[in-house]
This record gives C-alpha cells, structure tokens and sequence, in this order.
C-alpha cells in the first residue's frame, strides 16, 4: 500500500528533464553533504585508507564530486520508470555489443561482472543493444540482473521497477541458478550482471584479496555458478564522459572458466575494477562500509591461526 501511494510521485519525477532533475540534485547535494553529512565519517574514511598517496585537498576534491556524483545517481535511477528509448539511446552507450551477441550466436551464455561503480541501475537497460540490430529474438535471448532484495519494502520494489523493462529480468540473488537452468532447458540464451564487490556475511567470505590497498574479503558465489553454467565470462567497464551520459564496454576475462584456476575470475575482476576506480575515484560507492569486517577479526572467530 505505501508503495502504490509513493509510486506516482516517483513516476512524476521522472518525467521531469535532465536539467530539472540536475537542479534537485544539485539541492540535494546540499543537504545531504553539507547539511546532514550522510556518512561522511565512512566517506573520508574509506577515501584516505584506498589512496594513502593523496593529500588532503586531493582527497576532499574527491569527497565532494563523489557526493554530487551519488545525487545524480539516485535521480538518474528515477528516470528509468519514464525514459524513452530514443534519449537513453542517446545518453547511454555500448562501445562493443557484438562481442556479447557472437557469444549468443556461437550458443554460450555470458556472466558480466561489475561493481558499485556510475550508473549500474542504467545496465538493466542494455538489452536495447543486443535487440537493436537482431529483430525477433525475444523469445530466445534474455538480459537480467541479479539482485539482493532490500529490507525496505517500498524501496525493493522501486528498484524491480527501475531495473525491469521488455528487454530485461531482475531475478533475485538466492533463485538464479534455478532462473539459469529453466533459461538452459528451454533453449533461451541470456547474458546476465554479477555485482560482485558487496561486502559478504562473514560465514560467506571463502577469499581475501588485496583491493583497493585493503586485505578484502570477497564472496565467491558467483564465480561458482559462472563456472558451473561454463559462462563467457566478461568485465563490464562503465564510463562517464559528462553529467548525463554513460558508457559501457565489455572485456573478456575468459570463454573457458573451467580451464583456470579456482578463485582466479574472482581476482582478475577485483584488478580490473579496481583500475577503473583509480582513474574516476568519484564514481565509486564510498559511502559503503566495504571494509568493515578485518581478516584479523575472521580469523579469530575462526579460530583460525596463520
């Protein structure tokens, strides 16, 4: 009932252009930095642990677009209940489709692997590509992205909203490999997104990697079903050239999971992101508590001696 009272209003502001929607942001900005800090303490603290190099002027440059950067990213979202193909074909760009649709056309699924970094909530939509150029295919590829439902109600259910459309599936976390074997038994094809650098429960976390210049604990789940579906497997590169406008570029991490060794997707992927990162620091989710769980504490409850 609250979402169905909540939903016009935010199906309105969707309807407002981008520079309307700039200006609320560029007001929200203020009151949520400057104002209310939101997490400016987890903020500055995860900016100053991941770039010891960099000094304070550095560091609070980075602070302060990053915050303009997450109030864009909120109202950005909101505008996917009322986009036009035609504007997000315009705002939104895949350098290279075709390496996803030969994967298609040579009969292998695809796993695309991407973190907290732009507008990810804008890759539900890339299905506009694949379809672009290969008419009738409906019924034999599929987009997804796989999701961790959220306890707010209202907000899991804007975001099944955000992140559904003709040409996508949102399906959540715990049902996907049963989601990707219907696909596999009904000859569907499907190219599907991991957000794969969440911080994992503590009896989730099977690995540590170095990341960021923290020791990382990362969760491995979806490297096991990428391996077990035997997915080309690629790393989804986002850009953002300018307020509005985004890029997508898939690379190859490997058409042959099984061939390397456990683990080793996982680690090729935290590099890659992490490069990505380091030239557009701003675009990341700094005000996750990314590295609240310490290998030392792991350990310990573990009972686990090096």
């Amino acid at each position: 009932m609250n979402y169905k009272l909540l939903y016009p209003l935010f199906y309105l502001l969707s309807l407002l252009p981008f520079w309307a929607l700039y200006l609320l942001s560029d007001f929200a900005y203020l009151i949520i930095y400057k104002m209310v800090g939101y997490r400016t303490r987890v903020v500055r603290n995860n900016l100053r642990t991941s770039f010891p190099e960099k000094n304070d002027e550095e560091l609070k440059t980075i602070e302060r677009k990053f915050y303009h950067w997450l109030c864009d990213y909120f109202l950005e979202a909101l505008k996917l209940l009322s986009i036009s193909k035609k504007e997000l074909d315009r705002r939104f760009i895949m350098t290279n489709p075709e390496v996803i649709t030969d994967c298609f056309k040579e009969g292998q699924n695809v796993a695309a692997i991407l973190g907290h970094y732009c507008n990810w909530e804008w890759l539900s939509r890339v299905g506009k590509d694949f379809y672009k150029d290969n008419e009738n295919i409906d019924d034999k590829w599929k987009v997804g992205l796989i999701y961790h439902p959220l306890y707010s109600k209202v907000f899991n259910q804007l975001l099944i909203d955000i992140r559904t459309c003709e040409s996508s599936v949102t399906v959540p976390k715990n049902d996907i490999l049963r989601q990707l074997l219907t696909f596999k038994r009904e000859g569907i094809m499907s190219i599907f997104g991991y957000i794969s650098d969440q911080a994992p429960k503590w009896e989730n976390i099977h690995l540590w990697l170095p990341f960021l210049n923290h020791d990382t604990p990362v969760f491995t789940g979806g490297e096991r079903i990428m391996r077990k579906m035997n997915d080309a497997i690629f790393y989804v590169e986002m850009g953002r050239p300018k307020r509005g406008y985004y890029t997508c570029t898939y690379h190859l991490i490997t058409k042959e999971p099984n061939s390397l060794p456990e683990h080793e997707i996982t680690r090729r992927f935290f590099q890659m992101l992490e490069k990505t990162i380091q030239q557009n620091p701003e675009y990341y989710l700094w005000s996750h508590n990314r590295w609240k769980r310490t290998h030392e504490e792991y350990n310990r409850r573990f009972g686990i001696t090096e």
